[in-house]
């Protein structure tokens, strides 16, 4: 009989599952199954996004590309999509993909080796402000203050203009700009960190503070400040562009992005592809960085509060 009550369990059995409430359809509009899906959607963007541009740059020389600094007066500024030219030429003839990936590995090179400089620097300074604390929490803190305050392109063009615009010295100068990101969101994980039992527990077990920072609190600090560095390799790219255009970057022959756009301003009127394309390249693995930066930083963020609950 409909509605009738169920006869109960004979006896050394378990108990029947009582229906759930919650519908897939609930489990799907969920805010946590919202956020899943919105991370992975970023990650396999940022990574479509930045392969786009990684690959072809890593893979330039092996390309059946002309030479980037290969000119022929006698097609000059031809557009995309003509005489086997895939962006065309520029105002001298030369290719203008070829001079893209070649410049895209002297820009992805400064920002790869800024941002791996800037991270050390800055993983190393915060964790000992926020471990050890006292007069060196003061002096780094200091330091951040009084960096963060120079207004940042400034600070590079006055640096590049003494030192001189090389390759070594931009990417130093960009590592030495962009630390205070790392270094400020490692003390801030650290402050959090030496506070839990273990680092307790090994103090008592008689490490020293030094063994006890770098073999026990960096390793579990270590994957949420790389995914700060990983967000500044897009503003490194972005910073080696801005000096190149105002041409403070590297020099000739170095075809980087900034110059590339530099060169070809004058004729965007008649040749828009001079300007455009090199600028869509540079938007696409930006874009690209930090999709892919945020994706996993959400992924993150949900493992450690899984763990933590």
């Amino acid at each position: 009989m409909k509605g009738a009550l169920e006869p109960p369990a004979p006896a050394g059995t378990a108990p029947r599952p009582r229906p759930s409430a919650v519908t897939p359809k609930d489990v799907a509009r969920a805010t946590a199954t919202r956020r899943r899906r919105s991370a992975s959607l970023k990650l396999w963007a940022g990574a479509v996004c930045t392969l786009l541009v990684v690959v072809p740059v890593a893979l330039a020389q092996v390309l059946p590309l002309p030479g980037a600094n290969d000119q022929d007066l006698a097609k000059r500024r031809l557009p995309p999509l003509t005489d086997g030219h895939l962006f065309g030429t520029d105002q001298l003839g030369r290719d203008l993909l070829s001079r893209v990936l070649h410049g895209g590995q002297v820009s992805l090179s400064i920002g790869v080796l800024a941002v791996v400089v800037s991270g050390l620097i800055g993983i190393v300074a915060g964790a000992a402000a926020g471990y050890f604390g006292r007069w060196i929490d003061t002096v780094v803190s200091r330091l951040l203050e009084a960096q963060m305050s120079l207004p940042l392109l400034m600070m590079l063009l006055l640096v590049v203009a003494l030192f001189g615009p090389s390759v070594t010295v931009i990417t130093c100068v960009i590592a030495v700009a962009q630390w205070p990101e790392v270094a400020r969101l490692t003390r801030s994980l650290v402050l959090v960190e030496r506070e839990k039992p273990y680092v307790a527990a090994a103090r008592v077990l008689g490490l020293r503070q030094a063994a006890i920072l770098a073999r026990h609190v960096i390793p579990n600090i270590v994957r949420q400040a790389s995914l700060v560095v990983l967000l500044l390799l897009a503003q490194a790219v972005l910073l080696e562009s801005a000096l190149s255009y105002l041409g403070a970057g590297p020099q000739r022959p170095f075809a980087t992005w900034g110059r590339i756009i530099s060169d070809g301003q004058d004729y965007i009127t008649t040749s828009w592809w001079l300007v455009t394309l090199p600028g869509l390249v540079i938007v696409l693995l930006v874009v690209g960085v930090n999709l892919l930066g945020d994706g996993l930083r959400d992924r993150t963020r949900r493992r450690v509060t899984e763990a933590s609950s």
